[in-house]
């Protein structure tokens, strides 16, 4: 096995991030988190609305994911089994948050159609499939984090 690379067993450092799984995720991840918080910014805000919460989850999580892709990609994990069990406990409220904040911009989003298929109603309609994204993203990380935990 190259040096780059690991197995579910390890956790990598350095460009090993991008070859092995779960950590091939994060790019996705910030991706589909950074694509749900631009959306949501560019949207008309009503007082009521719960897109705050939205805002909430998607700047928190692209920050943590962006840390936590830079604490791997410089090596700075040394115990392995505790950075393992972080992994999968960040990844598991990770993908609780972003559940939470997709149900409710999908339910503001539902709300909010009347009719006229405005700019801001579709900008909704592509956060919402983009933060159900993003849950789906951290989800399978979970899972995949939770397996390369267990095998410590």
């Amino acid at each position: 096995m190259a040096a780059n690379t690991a197995t579910m067993g390890n956790l990598p450092s350095g460009i090993g991030i991008c070859t092995t799984i779960p950590d091939i995720l994060y790019l996705p991840e910030l991706v589909f988190g950074g694509l749900v918080w631009i959306l949501v910014a560019a949207t008309l805000v009503v007082p009521h609305n719960p897109q705050a919460w939205v805002m909430f989850v998607s700047i928190f999580c692209f920050t943590v994911t962006l840390i936590w892709l830079v604490v791997f990609a410089f090596g700075v994990h040394h115990n392995k089994r505790r950075w393992a069990t972080a992994d999968f406990a960040y990844h598991g409220i990770a993908a609780f948050l972003y559940l939470s904040a997709a149900v409710s911009l999908a339910k503001v989003t539902m709300d909010k159609d009347d009719g006229s298929n405005s700019l801001n109603y579709k900008l909704d309609i592509a956060a919402v499939v983009f933060s159900y994204m993003a849950t789906l993203l951290y989800f399978v990380h979970t899972i995949l984090s939770a397996i390369r935990w267990k095998s410590f």
